[in-house]
């Protein structure tokens, strides 16, 4: 709870390691965080069991408090790189920020189609988004992970393996760049049924979970 107050609160608390890890558990946990404020809506607007499904979800204002909600942990994590930056005068905390910001632009935009699907806004979201992923991936990679080291003597990676096998590396570096490309579907418009896309949802949101302990281990090695 002191964790999650921090975060709430952000920039004004110091942020520690635990702080910050959290935060960016949170920013994969968006799928999450939507569904709550959905069950919510759904079961505290009278009875459930005479409401349609479609209640919420057909609703304007859940769908602007979704799209809110999945702007907080990508603006929490960037009010704790700038409390950072302010406080280490460190510009790579600055440059992290960026990095949070161009994902809050880049979902702005997708919800834009989403209201506005005209060919304009789709390639507003191939731009955007397609910016935001390649900042990402290079985080990952580099920043984060530590690899692309330079002159090192395992290609692409960095001299310092724990792990003997580095095709291990090399699997978890390709696997983190598809899924970071999960938002195109978001424009391909894939014709399903309901539930199938909500069965394509739930598939996303635990690809995400997946990347995301990809990214946790390579992180804490990169710490250790």
């Amino acid at each position: 709870m002191r964790i999650m107050r921090s975060i709430i609160f952000s920039p004004f608390y110091k942020v520690l390691m635990a702080d910050f890890f959290m935060a960016d558990q949170l920013t994969s946990q968006i799928p999450l965080l939507r569904h709550v404020e959905f069950a919510a809506c759904y079961f505290m607007a009278g009875s459930f069991r005479a409401n349609p499904y479609e209640m919420c979800t057909n609703s304007q204002q859940y769908k602007h408090l979704a799209y809110v909600i999945s702007f907080l942990p990508y603006y929490w994590r960037a009010m704790q790189c700038l409390r950072r930056y302010i406080e280490e005068h460190d510009i790579n905390q600055l440059a992290n920020a960026g990095k949070y910001v161009s994902a809050m632009v880049a979902a702005a935009v997708r919800f834009k189609y989403n209201v506005t699907p005209t060919p304009f806004w789709m390639w507003m979201v191939l731009i955007s988004s397609s910016g935001a992923t390649v900042y990402q991936l290079y985080w990952d990679f580099v920043k984060d992970w530590g690899f692309f080291t330079p002159k090192s003597k395992n290609l692409w990676l960095r001299d310092d393996l724990i792990l003997k096998n580095k095709f291990t590396y090399y699997i978890s570096m390709m696997l983190n760049l598809v899924l970071r490309l999960a938002w195109t579907e978001s424009v391909m418009k894939i014709r399903v049924s309901k539930n199938e896309t909500r069965l394509l949802d739930f598939s996303l949101a635990s690809l995400e979970i997946i990347r995301r302990g990809h990214w946790n281990f390579y992180r804490y090695l990169r710490l250790v």
